[in-house]
């Protein structure tokens, strides 16, 4: 059985963690080196950073908070916002960054796929994906921080991304988003079987039921939250024990 991953996500607005709820109403967090020693003192698997208006800025990211925070953690770290050229990812890895997370750039110039899965590896690339229901009931990509839809299906260009070399999919569901409501099991699970690369599941975790339903039900390989975190409304120890009687392989320090 896979061992399954528990990832805490800083979302990050000029250089504070923030959350919002459907990519909308940003309050503080907190600082993001201090957010995130916490979390590689208490259990989690991985951290991912997400510069969430770099795209929609057309800025790059700020790589001086990248390697204070990649200074302090000491577990896979994912980094992804404003990435769009090879030289990026050159950079963040270079600032300390183990994974690089691409999003509007991906869309807009999927060889940037294919060559950083060339340079780096499939494993240092991750595509991450912001999925919408429509009335019709399909779930469209939408690029720039959830502002502008694409033409593409979430399952088709989850395909397309694993062909070109990604080695992960972060998929979050803009619907879910910070509601504290439950993952977007449909989405989720359509997904990871349109895939052979790890999916991790971001949008909506409310309680402990929702991380066990989307590693369960979703089909997912890794559970992101946010808020629910940050705010201490859950401890990580703690979920990943109860995920643990509940029969979920995890990793507990």
């Amino acid at each position: 059985m896979y061992t399954k991953r528990i990832i805490p996500c800083l979302d990050i607005n000029k250089g504070r963690v923030v959350k919002g709820i459907n990519f909308l109403d940003l309050v503080d967090a907190g600082d993001p080196v201090e957010t995130a020693k916490a979390y590689n003192a208490t259990g989690a698997d991985e951290l991912v950073f997400l510069d969430i208006t770099a795209s929609y800025e057309k800025r790059d990211i700020m790589l001086s908070t990248v390697e204070k925070v990649a200074s302090e953690v000491f577990i896979p770290f994912t980094v992804g916002g404003g990435i769009r050229t090879i030289d990026d990812f050159t950079a963040l890895l270079r600032a300390g960054a183990d994974k690089v997370s691409v999003n509007t750039a991906a869309i807009l110039n999927p060889s940037l796929i294919t060559k950083a899965s060339e340079m780096f590896g499939a494993q240092c690339v991750v595509a991450a994906i912001d999925a919408k229901k429509e009335k019709d009931g399909s779930y469209m990509v939408y690029i720039n921080g959830g502002r502008d839809k694409t033409s593409w299906h979430a399952a088709d260009w989850a395909r397309k991304c694993e062909k070109l070399g990604a080695g992960e999919i972060l998929l979050t569901s803009m619907d879910t988003d910070g509601t504290k409501k439950g993952f977007e099991l449909t989405l989720t699970k359509m997904v990871s079987e349109s895939v052979n690369i790890p999916v991790i599941a971001s949008g909506g975790a409310g309680r402990i039921e929702d991380f066990y339903d989307v590693l369960t039900k979703g089909h997912a390989d890794a559970a992101l939250a946010a808020s629910l975190f940050h705010f201490h409304e859950l401890d990580i120890t703690e979920l990943k024990k109860a995920l643990r009687d509940k029969g979920i392989s995890v990793r507990i320090h």
